[in-house]
């Protein structure tokens, strides 16, 4: 099972120009798996787009399920975040990069339920969430 991030649905259900690349990647996972969404990624497409009908729709036409969060990806999620403001705080991170919250939480939800997580901010989610596969969509 291999979780997808907010930003890859985004590019798929509002037509972006990189609608392709997150196709071509879906369509990969799909045919290892099953490919899932959380409550959190559901919220922010939803917020980020509109419509929780079309977004439900197209989740559906494109063969996502839905996992929620388990206590365990939640506690993570808030170990994660922890360390994140310890490392903004010592100054390691720099402070354009804010992250909040739901980026922890799609991380842990991926690495401990899922077997991957279809996302394009690699860089963050192989920092904070060790042994995670990342698959990152490419244009073509």
């Amino acid at each position: 099972m291999i979780a997808i991030d907010s930003s890859v649905l985004i590019d798929l259900i509002g037509n972006d120009a990189r609608a392709s690349a997150a196709e071509d990647a879906l369509r990969s996972a799909l045919a290892h798996g099953p490919v899932v969404a959380c409550e959190v990624v559901v919220s922010e497409v939803v917020a980020g787009l509109g419509h929780g009908s079309v977004v439900i729709d197209a989740l559906e036409e494109a063969g996502i399920g839905f996992v929620p969060l388990e206590l365990r990806a939640a506690v993570r999620a808030g170990e994660m975040q922890r360390r994140y403001r310890q490392r903004l705080d010592s100054g390691h991170v720099a402070p354009a990069a804010r992250r909040t919250v739901p980026d922890f939480l799609i991380g842990a939800h991926a690495l401990l339920q899922c077997a991957g997580l279809i996302t394009r901010d690699a860089g963050f989610y192989r920092d904070y969430f060790k042994g995670l596969r990342v698959i990152v969509p490419k244009a073509a």
